[in-house]
Order: C-alpha cells, then sequence, then structure tokens
C-alpha cells in the first residue's frame, strides 16, 4: 500500500509576517515549517505504517526551495520518500492552481491514498482536498477526527456540532484529518539520520504536463491589491485601586468595551 501524504511549508505564525511587492506573501522574510495540521496526517500514515506490512509513506509538497525543509521534518518523522514539486511558475498560484498542480503530481506518484491535513496553517482555507479529489475523480473523505483503513475501504468519524458521523469509501481516495486523530511524534535521533539517506524527487510543472499558463499569480482568480501593516501595539491601560475604586474602574472600562 502506498500513502502519499500532502505536506506544506508555512511561514511560523511566531514570527513577523509581510507581503512583497506583488501582493503575495513575502516567504523569504520569515522562518518556515512544516505545517502543524498536516503533521497530524502524518502521523495518521505512519500508524498505518507501523501497524501492517507493506505501507510506504510519501511526503508530497509544492513550493520553493526552502519548501524541502517540509520534506526534510516528515523524513525525519518516519517517512519512506519526498516529492518536491518546484517551478518559478508556481509563484503565487491560488486554490485552482494548487489543485492542479497536486493531483498531477498524485497521479504520477500513483498512491492508493492521499492523506492531507484539514487546512494549511498560513491560508486555512480547507478546501484543496476536496478539489484534489475532484480532479483526481476519487472520493473526497474530509475532517476525520478518526481513520482505519481495512480491505481496500477508508473509514473516519466526522464531529460536528450535533452529531458525530461515519463516513467510509473505498480506495483510491482522499482524506483530511483535524487535530482529534491524534498528537504527533517527535523525530527521534534515529529518524534524524536515517532521513539524510531517504530518497526525494524533484518534479517540474513539464515533468507532470501542468501548462505554466494555467497556474500562478497571473492565472490566480483573485489578487492582493493593498496592504497596510498592522499598527504597532499600545501600552496597557493601568487602572489605579485608589480608596477602593479600581473595582468600579475595571468594571467601568469592560462595559465601555462591550466585554461584559
Amino acid at each position: 500500500m502506498k500513502i502519499v501524504v500532502l505536506v506544506k511549508h508555512v511561514p511560523d505564525a511566531t514570527g513577523e509576517r509581510t507581503f512583497a511587492g506583488d501582493g503575495t506573501i513575502d516567504r523569504e522574510a520569515a522562518d518556515g515549517l512544516l505545517s502543524e495540521l498536516d503533521e497530524y496526517a502524518l502521523e495518521q500514515a505512519l500508524r498505518i505504517a507501523d501497524e501492517a506490512e507493506d505501507v510506504e509513506v510519501v511526503a508530497l509538497t509544492l513550493g520553493p526551495d526552502d519548501a524541502a525543509a517540509a520534506i526534510k521534518r516528515a523524513l525525519q518523522m518516519g517517512a519512506s520518500a519526498g516529492i518536491h514539486v518546484t517551478d518559478d511558475a508556481v509563484h503565487g498560484t491560488d486554490y485552482l492552481g494548487t489543485s492542479t498542480i497536486l493531483a498531477a503530481a498524485v497521479r504520477r506518484a500513483a498512491p492508493d491514498l492521499v492523506l492531507c491535513g484539514m487546512a494549511s496553517t498560513d491560508g486555512s482555507g480547507g478546501v484543496v482536498p476536496a478539489m484534489v479529489a475532484e480532479r483526481l475523480g476519487w472520493p473526497a473523505v474530509t475532517f476525520g477526527a478518526t481513520l482505519e483503513v481495512t480491505d481496500g475501504t477508508v473509514r473516519i468519524r466526522r464531529d460536528d456540532d450535533t452529531a458525530s458521523l461515519t463516513v467510509e469509501a473505498t480506495l483510491p481516495a482522499v482524506v483530511s484529518v483535524t487535530d482529534q486523530a491524534g498528537e504527533a511524534r517527535y523525530p527521534s535521533m534515529k529518524g534524524i539520520l536515517a532521513a539524510k539517506k531517504k530518497p526525494v524527487d524533484t518534479w517540474s510543472l513539464a515533468d507532470l504536463g501542468v501548462d505554466p499558463a494555467g497556474v500562478g499569480l497571473a492565472a490566480a482568480w483573485t489578487k492582493v491589491l493593498d496592504t497596510t501593516p498592522r499598527p504597532p501595539r499600545q501600552a496597557g491601560r493601568v487602572v489605579p485601586d485608589e480608596d477602593g475604586a479600581g473595582a468600579a474602574a475595571l468594571v467601568e472600562f469592560l462595559a465601555a468595551g462591550k466585554f461584559v
């Protein structure tokens, strides 16, 4: 069984993020890392590999050179191999272009199952798994809190506000999981050393047969026209407690801000 896990290199949310002159995120100006939500998907793939024989887990990412760090992390955690789709024409592509490229890469990789996080921590769209499945013509089983794969069938439990649903599909399929699926493992020293010897393929749009004119910033359906930096944080207000009036002043402040 072959499992492809879609992973993304995203800007560190704890750092300062800025926009480039063309309206895209300036990824070179911020440190990046493997999206935390994708780690949950990778953990589920590795769990399946731990419990069954002949399971290959491949981490697939789309992005510039720096995105290779996401594959490196996945290999250290236990993935068998990596695929890095990189091409200058990809810069600025939207969900439509991203799903087109990823679907083409999945076709070439020919897995039995594609696993994804519920969304990326930078875009938070949550639509790419379903779009990839649509382009492949495969079932989309999304937002799984649990995951089981048995006898060519994938089954998840999806929790919403009113009920828990059991959703099942036959393989091949695209599945996304939530953070409820289970905490991701940390790379061990053995895993870190082993990752250096694992294979990583690099594919371009030409390798995938994707027309560069249909992806990238020029083909995106939306465009950021203008950005304004967030103003610096102001010093907080100090409420002195003079003669026991501090509590009243605090309540007045909360009421004025409609916090209570």
